[in-house]
């Protein structure tokens, strides 16, 4: 069994350790935020925080994280309230959106050791593709988040979500099929 703490919570997984963590998270645990992209670690939608780094957990087997951190999109903040997803929200990032979760968590890690990126500290930090072309609106949401931060700037952007946050994961109960008319 492979233990290690996701989001706050102790696990243990009865899964082989050569699993990617990217489905350990996904399959095992239900937290589906972390997305699959490429499988070999290039795109970055999969990227989670493992002790404070940016991982891509497509690549990462659990068996290597033994007694690691992690923590998902999903525990960055519950109400959408924290600093770089306000910024996400009032810069009107996401196109498509499947990208986002891992350029998120790649940018609250970069932020949390570097309060004021500049642009070539953000290109080396956030490697992660967006197939939109949303670079220019990630930048400036990096910075304005940055400056959120620091206490420069207050971002009220994004309304909480339109379920409760208890709610978010739930299983859908099965539909009855209604009968045409």
């Amino acid at each position: 069994m492979t233990k290690f703490t996701v989001n706050n919570q102790p696990v243990q997984y009865r899964l082989d350790p050569a699993t990617p963590l990217l489905w350990a998270l996904r399959d095992a645990s239900n937290l589906t935020g972390t997305k699959y992209g490429c499988g070999t670690g290039d795109c970055g939608a999969c990227t989670v925080d493992v002790d404070g780094r940016a991982v891509r957990s497509c690549t990462v087997p659990i068996g290597a994280i033994e007694g690691s951190f992690v923590t998902t999109i999903e525990a960055l903040s519950r109400d959408r309230s924290h600093p770089v997803q306000q910024a996400w929200a009032a810069e009107g990032v996401p196109q498509c959106g499947f990208c986002q979760p891992g350029v998120i968590m790649a940018v609250a890690i970069l932020l949390k050791s570097n309060p004021r990126p500049s642009d070539d500290d953000i290109n080396a930090a956030i490697t992660n593709i967006c197939r939109c072309g949303t670079y220019p609106r990630i930048r400036r949401a990096v910075k304005r988040a940055a400056a959120a931060l620091r206490g420069e700037e207050r971002i009220v952007a994004a309304p909480p979500p339109g379920i409760a946050p208890d709610d978010a994961a739930r299983a859908v109960p099965a539909l009855t099929p209604v009968k045409p008319e």
